[in-house]
């Protein structure tokens, strides 16, 4: 058996959805407006770091796996024998009322492709987000995110791949 290094490089970025905003239920006026990009009650989503796998080095065709989790553990399975040094979790912040309680949803599964049309997944999508997340007193929340990526067969190629990651005040 000989040793294949298949490039995986994964760049993933989030595509964040229009700013939401709440509606304050005891105000004397409601309103139903969409809060603008400007406003102080909008939220802003930004990306510091994309989730990016490297290099895997693959030790045969089948099935393997490599993981990174949010705290930056890395294991690998199968006929995948080591993840490249330079690999990193997904770090985003999210921005807007400070101390307002929110909701970040990131999707399970991911698929990407490469140029050739290959194809490989990513599973098990995680973060460190508390289970009620609140942003600071500064109207900030800081987090990382990583997964497992599942490879199949022959899957030698850059991959890429869009996160939807959408965040919303409670």
């Amino acid at each position: 058996m000989t040793v294949r290094d298949a490039i995986l490089m994964l760049c993933l970025s989030a595509a964040p959805l229009a700013p939401a905003a709440a509606q304050c239920r005891l105000c004397a006026t409601p309103s139903v407006e969409r809060a603008g990009p400007g406003s102080p009650n909008a939220i802003q989503l930004e990306i510091e770091t994309s989730l990016d796998f490297d290099r895997l080095v693959v030790l045969a065709p089948g099935q393997g796996s490599a993981t990174l989790s949010p705290d930056g553990s890395r294991t690998v399975s199968g006929t995948i024998g080591a993840i490249g040094g330079r690999a990193m979790v997904g770090t985003a912040i999210v921005r807007g009322e400070p101390g307002r309680a929110i909701r970040i949803d990131l999707p399970r599964r991911i698929e990407l492709f490469s140029i050739s049309g290959g194809r490989i997944v990513i599973e098990a999508v995680a973060s460190d987000l508390p289970p009620l997340p609140r942003l600071d007193k500064t109207g900030a929340l800081a987090f990382r995110f990583g997964g497992r990526l599942e490879v199949s067969g022959d899957a030698e190629g850059d991959y890429r791949g869009d996160i939807p990651i959408t965040v919303d005040y409670l």
